[in-house]
């Protein structure tokens, strides 16, 4: 039985890299087009699984020539993928990702299947819940089988794990029923209403999301790593400087990180360092999947930035 469940997307990645990302109404030459398998829920369902969790996802794909390769990628990654639904109604969703030579990326989704996963697919996890430790959930499939999971993990007692992405407003009711809320700077910045510029203004608007009834927000900054914030305290945890190759799926490598940590018992600051450690690795490789670092990368990692 798994001690993570992921309910969220899966998506075929289409990724070019560009030197430069190119200007409204310009065409410019691309190189190393790649199809690489993607969504933040599938992401963050594989960077747990090569760190070491047992991990289960529910979501849905198109029927289609991406949705049996995705399927079968998570099988691969040691993800139990049986929750996975084929819907013939709709095409399987897709990203379209420009990534320059910074490292930097832009990106286009269409949901398509994603947007169709229902309360019906949380309940036919039914027979998962008493073995879960964890729930992690994000914005890509829609928020009425977002609440109905969240609402599920509470009555068996299962921790959750909101990654607001994409950004979007939502009720503080909702945000109630959240254990750990991991936003990004503008994430962040929608979700309480503060414009995120520093540590600073990341904490005042961490503060404002502990008033909606969140025990813990953590908010990522990228190359600055994340500040972390609860009731009694908060605290920065910085990140270790790497030559960043694309920082696509950087995001749910640190939620992988953190979640596995957590199952495994790490208090609370090096939780976020050790998912620190996991977002930093994965932004030195190109690609979403094709990043995720493993468990011994981001022990050894970890270990040489924590010396005894």
């Amino acid at each position: 039985m798994a001690n993570i469940i992921v309910v969220g997307s899966l998506n075929m990645d289409l990724v070019i890299k560009t030197d430069r990302m190119p200007l409204p109404g310009e065409t410019i030459p691309g190189h190393d087009f790649q199809t690489i398998p993607g969504g933040k829920g599938a992401n963050q369902a594989v960077a747990a699984a090569r760190l070491g969790s047992r991990v289960v996802m529910a979501g849905r794909v198109g029927d289609d020539d991406f949705g049996p390769a995705l399927v079968k990628n998570l099988r691969h990654q040691r993800v139990d993928a049986s929750p996975v639904r084929v819907d013939g109604g709709a095409a399987t969703g897709i990203a379209l990702i420009i990534v320059d030579q910074t490292g930097e990326n832009s990106i286009v989704v269409a949901g398509g299947a994603n947007l169709r996963v229902s309360t019906q697919d949380i309940d036919a996890l039914a027979g998962l819940w008493s073995e879960a430790e964890l729930l992690l959930l994000q914005f890509e499939v829609p928020l009425e089988t977002v609440a109905h999971a969240m609402t599920r993990a509470a009555h068996h007692g299962v921790k959750v794990i909101l990654n607001p992405a994409p950004a979007r407003a939502v009720s503080p009711q909702l945000l109630s029923q959240v254990d750990y809320l991991v936003p990004n700077e503008i994430e962040a910045s929608m979700l309480a209403g503060v414009k995120v510029r520093d540590l600073a203004s990341a904490e005042r608007a961490a503060r404002k999301l502990l008033g909606y009834g969140v025990p813990v927000v953590i908010v990522t900054l990228g190359e600055k790593g994340a500040l972390v914030v609860t009731g009694e305290q908060a605290f920065h945890v910085p990140a270790r400087q790497v030559d960043a190759v694309d920082t696509t799926a950087a995001g749910d490598a640190f939620i992988g990180g953190l979640a596995v940590a957590l199952v495994q018992g790490f208090p609370l600051k090096e939780a976020v360092r050790y998912a620190t450690c996991a977002g930093t690795l994965a932004a030195t490789k190109f690609g979403a999947q094709t990043s995720l670092p493993s468990a011994e990368e981001v022990t050894a990692f970890y270990e040489e930035g924590n010396p005894a």
